[in-house]
């Protein structure tokens, strides 16, 4: 069954995915009319290149050097006909903001989370280099809040050595159990030599079916 999933949902990624539209605020929401996966993190945490990793596209979602570049709610639809949405949210954790549109943002993404009856399952992503930092458990608590579960995804796995990122995962899987939305599987990535997406990848074709 697990095999059959992760096949079928390689297919599907690898069929139709197209951007739909950029969110600035919720009424520009698309119509709530298939499932959603959301996806968060840090700026820099790797979000965009796990995007194309996931969709094995080149540039799907925007990759850039400047931390932050993601102020909306980017929307990318998945099948033909189309099955369910990513939703590309903006980063958190950046530090060269203007505190309103800091404020802003927050906003714009906590209203989305209480709110979105079709968001199926959100992926929070750490970088495996840092662990769970403040503003991941700042995020955490605001989706424990919100009633959102949600997935903790570690990025760029191939950037330190098997030993810390032991610890990393030991430290990271420790802290899922103290956030009652978190999901107690944490999944380890790398969008360059493609570890664990796969996985992923029937992980969300599962909670869209949830």
């Amino acid at each position: 069954m697990a095999d059959d999933l992760a096949e079928e949902a390689s297919r599907l990624f690898s069929g139709r995915v197209e951007f739909l539209l950029s969110a600035p605020q919720l009424k520009f929401l698309p119509e709530g009319d298939v499932p959603e996966v959301a996806f968060c993190g840090r700026s820099n945490v790797g979000k965009s290149s796990l995007l194309n990793a996931l969709t094995g596209r080149r540039a799907i979602a925007r990759t850039s050097v400047t931390p932050g570049r993601t102020q909306e709610l980017n929307f990318f639809e998945v099948g033909e006909p189309t099955q369910f949405r990513l939703v590309d949210m903006p980063g958190y954790g950046f530090a060269k903001a203007p505190v309103k549109v800091v404020e802003k943002w927050k906003q714009l993404v906590r209203t989305y989370l209480r709110g979105r009856p079709v968001l199926k399952r959100t992926l929070v992503l750490i970088d495996a280099r840092h662990g769970v930092k403040p503003v991941d458990s700042e995020m955490m608590k605001m989706l424990d809040e919100s009633a959102v579960g949600y997935r903790l995804v570690l990025t760029k796995a191939d950037k330190i050595k098997a030993s810390e990122l032991a610890a990393t995962l030991a430290q990271v899987e420790a802290e899922a159990r103290k956030h009652p939305a978190a999901y107690p599987q944490v999944h380890v990535t790398s969008s360059e030599t493609k570890l664990g997406i796969d996985e992923l990848r029937a992980a969300v074709l599962a909670d869209i079916r949830t």
